[in-house]
């Protein structure tokens, strides 16, 4: 545009040069570093959207969590926040995920080289019981194992929904939950878990239900005789 000169040469020139200055723009901030700091006064943050020192007294709670798998692959692990004012609707780009408060996604753990094990361990070093790692406590309530995928077997979306509810029953500490959960989950593989072309190994997923099944029963009974 300002190589051929025209009639509009003046147009075509400011058209041009904003053009030009929009790209800098993008560029720099592209290439500009991301960064997420742990330390004793608060978190430092700073990427697309969110650029900021945040201290510990401005947060309620930071929550480390798995979204729920999506055709039998796992998310990567993300850190919510919420802050201990709120959250204005504009900024909310999340929710807890056991009671459904207003959150902010800080980040997701594939933009960092660290595992999340370490920042898991920074954090509940320096934000102490602000800090919840929900990855540890469900796998400390009921781990898991990866499932066999292969042709004509369970609907994966399916399984990994009840698995991650008996999950968050288990870890939950509350009765009801943990008999709700038993019974939606007695309730499915009584009527027959759907089948799909490519799901999980109807063997191995049947044993981790009816393992998960058993762990809910027995806390049931645990706190049966501990309320005797």
């Amino acid at each position: 545009m300002l190589v051929y000169p025209s009639d509009g040469a003046l147009l075509r020139t400011i058209i041009a040069v904003g053009a030009i200055a929009l790209g800098v723009v993008v560029l720099v901030s592209a290439l500009r570093p991301f960064r997420f700091g742990i330390h004793a006064d608060g978190l430092s943050i700073r990427r697309p959207g969110l650029r900021r020192e945040i201290r510990w007294a401005e947060v309620a709670t930071l929550v480390l969590d798995e979204p729920p798998r999506r055709d039998g692959y796992a998310k990567p692990p993300r850190l919510l926040l919420v802050p201990a004012q709120g959250v204005p609707s504009e900024l909310v780009t999340a929710r807890h995920p056991l009671d459904g408060r207003p959150a902010i996604e800080l980040l997701v753990l594939d933009q960092v080289r660290e595992q999340p094990e370490q920042v898991s361990a920074a954090l509940a070093r320096h934000a102490g019981d602000r800090f919840v790692d929900l990855l540890a406590l469900r796998r400390a309530a009921f781990e898991a194992p990866e499932l066999t995928v292969g042709l004509r077997g369970y609907q994966m979306d399916r399984v990994d929904r009840l698995i991650r509810r008996g999950q968050d029953a288990l870890m939950s500490g509350d009765a009801s939950a943990r008999q709700a959960a038993r019974g939606e989950i007695e309730r499915a593989t009584s009527a027959g878990l759907p089948i799909a072309q490519r799901g999980y190994s109807t063997f191995q997923t049947d044993t981790v239900l009816g393992a998960l099944v058993t762990a809910l029963a027995d806390h049931q009974s645990t706190d049966r005789e501990t309320a005797t």
